[in-house]
């Protein structure tokens, strides 16, 4: 049975004020706390039913992780979500990364606001073997519970870091050592485009695009052609997750070619 005192500290992580300050976060689910298990992440805790205890506890033990047993009436108490799952884990946050600036790709998200959206391209980044993802200090809080549920346990692989993008794309070299990219509607075709190995893409707001501020920084300008008919009406724009995976796509297809 838990205390008031464990129930009350997993609530509060739910609020961002709260995981900052105590530099911990949520995950649920069968599927996202096997991942973490096995990833980078130290977890302080895991509140779980007595069968799934039963079913993982060589692996809790070996790393030496505190179970707690959980009643589902406390699981509903503790849980983020609308149906309790029998596992939930409180997991410290680590140290942020100093962003890379060596060979591989890495996205920089400008002011992504929807946790589904954020979640998604994590775990897009993750299929497409991009291991660091960079968020302005105004996208969603990438250990948001909903966000963490939607990258399916990815973000045990994904290094997430939160930096200014500004300070972060200005301190780059200069020239074409280190390509930034973006999509804009006045930008080239991504399909006609030769791509490189290495670089930053940044991936802007759902609505708004591209923040201006960033826009100097931007070496290279994408554009995800539409291929629909104006006659007959078309999207107006696509969804940040969608956009981000025909990327990414695009980079993965041209090395392969």
């Amino acid at each position: 049975m838990l205390s008031q005192s464990q129930i009350k500290h997993i609530t509060a992580l739910k609020v961002k004020k709260f995981r900052e300050e105590r530099s911990q976060f949520i995950a649920e689910g069968h599927k996202v706390v096997a991942e973490l298990l096995s990833g980078k992440f130290t977890i302080a805790g895991i509140y779980a039913s007595s069968e799934w205890i039963l079913a993982n506890l060589p692996l809790a033990r070996e790393k030496n992780i505190p179970l707690f047993e959980t009643l589902p009436r406390e699981m509903e108490r503790i849980s983020a979500l609308s149906t309790p799952s029998p596992v939930l884990a409180v997991i410290n946050i680590p140290p942020p990364l100093i962003p890379p600036r060596g060979r591989g790709l890495t996205l920089a998200l400008d002011d992504i606001r929807d946790p589904g959206n954020l979640g998604t391209i994590i775990r897009i980044a993750d299929w497409f073997g991009i291991d660091t993802v960079l968020c302005s200090e105004n996208c969603v809080d990438s250990y948001n519970p909903k966000v963490v549920q939607a990258t399916m346990g990815s973000i045990a692989r994904v290094n997430v870091t939160r930096c200014n993008l500004a300070e972060t794309l200005r301190t780059l070299p200069e020239g074409n050592e280190f390509p930034v990219y973006g999509t804009f509607l006045e930008g080239e075709s991504v399909f006609s485009q030769t791509l490189s190995d290495h670089g930053i893409v940044v991936i802007g707001n759902e609505s708004r695009g591209i923040s201006p501020g960033l826009v100097p920084f931007i070496t290279r300008k994408l554009f995800i052609p539409s291929f629909g008919s104006s006659a007959q009406g078309k999207a107006e724009s696509l969804n940040a997750s969608i956009a981000t995976a025909i990327i990414c796509a695009e980079f993965r297809r041209k090395l392969k070619t």
